[in-house]
């Protein structure tokens, strides 16, 4: 493609160089994110990475949400988060979204395979990775 023809489109030339799975991803989420606005799809579910030291932590708000229809799936660098939120019966007024999530996250640092441990409470599920190079606070003591 040439720099006309990408100035065209509309695609700058530093993307072209992204993964395409990076930026199918991308655009997949930028979908949910206008259906969960218009109300006509699936709910995006707020997430947050936090650094553990010797663990990345997986933060995501999922109210409402039973434990039974969460779904987790580790695969390379990704990790799949799906679950569902029950519709309420009889709704006067209509502003939490409800139905079925599916977010994928790349994990910001490299874990360790397979050793995630999530935890459900207050509904915020907590998943837990170890990382595959813990970070180490060296502390250097002066002379005394």
């Amino acid at each position: 493609m040439t720099h006309s023809v990408a100035r065209a489109l509309g695609v700058s030339l530093s993307r072209m160089n992204e993964p395409v799975l990076a930026r199918l991803q991308h655009l997949m989420t930028l979908r949910e994110e206008v259906e969960t606005l218009a109300g006509l799809g699936p709910w995006t579910p707020a997430a947050d990475w936090c650094d553990g030291d010797t663990h990345l932590e997986l933060h995501l708000d999922v109210p409402g949400v039973q434990p039974d229809t969460l779904e987790l799936l580790e695969d390379g660098d990704l990790v799949t988060v799906a679950g569902q939120r029950a519709e309420t019966a009889r709704l006067l007024r209509h502003e939490r979204p409800s139905g079925t999530f599916r977010r994928t996250f790349t994990f910001p640092e490299p874990v360790l395979p397979n050793t995630g441990q999530a935890s459900l409470n207050g509904g915020v599920l907590t998943v837990k990775f170890e990382k595959r190079h813990p970070t180490i606070n060296v502390q250097v003591n002066g002379p005394e």
